[in-house]
């Protein structure tokens, strides 16, 4: 799963999260919940941007300091950035996983694209089985 540390940090009113991997990517809460909540928003609103099939997502830092916390965004966002990691893994170009699964370039294009991305498990297992890789879907609370 994608996510990321924020560095969170009590200010005078409340809470200030910060994401040190993702510059520019801010925000505040009034209690700690709320920064919590308002954080994973940011995130998911960072990383929808990712829409030029391009730009690479970028690479987690593990930091140890208490401060931090992992944060995770939606699924409508972290699900369509896995699988563009997966076929970046693998080497293969949007054409090369499209024809793999039997759909158009524009299809897999829209699976990769945050904020367009609604596949079913039908078709992440297919691109599971394309890639030669393991589905695990999990109901976490």
């Amino acid at each position: 799963m994608i996510q990321y540390q924020a560095l969170i940090e009590r200010d005078g009113r409340g809470y200030l999260v910060s994401f040190p991997d993702l510059p520019g990517c801010v925000t505040e809460g009034r209690t700690k919940d709320e920064a919590h909540k308002n954080a994973r928003e940011a995130l998911s609103l960072f990383l929808e941007e990712a829409r030029d099939p391009r730009w690479e997502v970028p690479v987690p830092r593990r930091r140890r300091a208490a401060k931090y916390e992992w944060i995770r965004p939606f699924a409508d966002v972290a699900i369509p950035l896995m699988i563009r990691q997966a076929r970046a893994r693998h080497g293969l170009s949007q054409r090369q996983l499209a024809k793999r699964l039997g759909v158009s370039v524009q299809q897999l294009q829209k699976l990769e694209t945050p904020g367009k991305s609604n596949p079913t498990v039908k078709t992440l297992a297919a691109i599971s089985d394309a890639l030669d890789e393991n589905l695990q879907i999990q109901l976490v609370a």
